[in-house]
């Protein structure tokens, strides 16, 4: 979720809504505005309502914070669990996010990536374990942390009564860190860079699902920030929005911020990120530079051909694993073998080959070789 200003929703809508546990950072309520998961928690994280999240990053860190954080991570976490009742959420994970990296959170849609996200941001206390931030442990600094953050998680939630830019002014007016002189300009400035500034007067109940989504982008661009944190950024954009919104995260690790990017999209981590972090059933089951995990897969040979069963019986005869066929077409896990050997055997079984090709591995089958399984949503 994005931020969002202080205020009561109006009658007319749905019976939860939000409120904010810091700029840049709001959080779900009940009816009688009591904190979703989280009164419990108040007074025990020690960052009543999550302390201060933020907005998010438009200029480049200051030099002795961009020096700071190249010296290690910029999120840690050592054995972090959240188990709700008998389910096991987050099961003892070591994250560790290179300060710098556009960092991408993989796993399907119910593997505790969200959850994980809120522990980072002190939403909710964990069961066991702890984590840091931007060098700092938390929550015990989080007053010092928080305010270097900017934060989108879940989706976005804003006064359905005011337009997109009244609702960022809101927001920016309750970051005390924010230099209200200049608060229209930064706001405009946000709403351009996520393409919304022509539709800044309109109400943001009119807005479609994307243009909500790019306006919880621009609550994290509102000041300067070192860490975004960012729940599905690109959920609810079209094609082109979609392009667009990587773009800007690219461009946004370019001028020094850290981007933790959780995502179920294979492509969109192919695309920007430089590290990646999968999760499976609450357990974080790999995590490297991306090129390093990709390296640990083997590549598959693949042979275009007339005759898809014949070729595959030579592929099964040299060893390779996991071989299929498809119209026209052999493949299978190479392997140790050079592939000039694969096709000297093919021409020896006077096996027709109108071409042949050494496939890299894709996210895909990396995260089958991780977890034994497709990418589903997990149960």
């Amino acid at each position: 979720m994005s931020g969002s200003a202080v205020g009561p929703a109006e009658a007319d809508e749905a019976s939860a809504t939000t409120m904010p546990a810091s700029p840049g950072v709001v959080v779900d309520v009940d009816e009688a505005g009591v904190p979703l998961d989280r009164a419990a928690d108040v007074g025990e994280v020690g960052v009543p309502h999550a302390g201060r999240a933020g907005a998010g990053r438009v200029s480049g860190m200051s030099a002795s914070r961009a020096v700071e954080a190249s010296a290690g991570f910029a999120v840690e976490t050592f054995g972090l669990t959240k188990r709700f009742g008998r389910q096991v959420a987050v099961d003892s994970i070591d994250l560790a996010v290179p300060a710098g990296s556009v960092y991408g959170f993989l796993g399907p849609n119910g593997s505790g990536k969200t959850t994980t996200i809120r522990l980072l941001l002190g939403l909710i206390r964990p069961t066991a374990g702890r984590h840091s931030m931007l060098g700092e442990p938390m929550p015990r600094g989080a007053g010092r942390v928080l305010p270097r953050v900017g934060a989108l998680i879940e989706g976005p939630g804003f006064h359905t009564y005011l337009s997109g830019r009244d609702n960022l002014l809101r927001l920016d007016a309750a970051d005390r860190t924010a230099d209200r002189s200049t608060a229209r300009a930064r706001v405009d400035a946000a709403l351009e860079r996520v393409g919304l500034l022509a539709a800044a007067r309109k109400r943001y109940r009119a807005y479609s699902l994307g243009m909500r989504q790019r306006l919880a982008l621009a609550a994290t661009l509102l000041s300067p920030r070192d860490l975004l944190i960012l729940d599905e950024p690109t959920n609810g954009l079209d094609p082109q929005g979609t392009r667009e919104v990587r773009a800007l995260i690219s461009s946004l690790a370019r001028d020094g911020a850290t981007v933790l990017l959780s995502t179920h999209l294979l492509s969109e981590v192919e695309q920007i990120c430089t590290h990646v972090g999968v999760m499976h059933l609450g357990k974080l089951v790999a995590q490297a530079p991306l090129a390093e995990l990709r390296a640990g897969v083997a590549p598959r040979a693949a042979v275009e051909t007339s005759q898809p069963d014949e070729a595959a019986a030579v592929l099964r005869r040299l060893g390779l694993s996991d071989v299929d066929t498809a119209v026209d077409r052999a493949t299978g896990v190479l392997g140790d073998l050079a592939p000039e050997k694969v096709v000297e055997a093919l021409i020896h079984a006077r096996v027709p080959v109108r071409g042949f090709s050494v496939l890299a591995p894709d996210l895909e089958d990396l995260f089958v070789s991780l977890t034994g399984e497709g990418f589903h949503v997990s149960g």
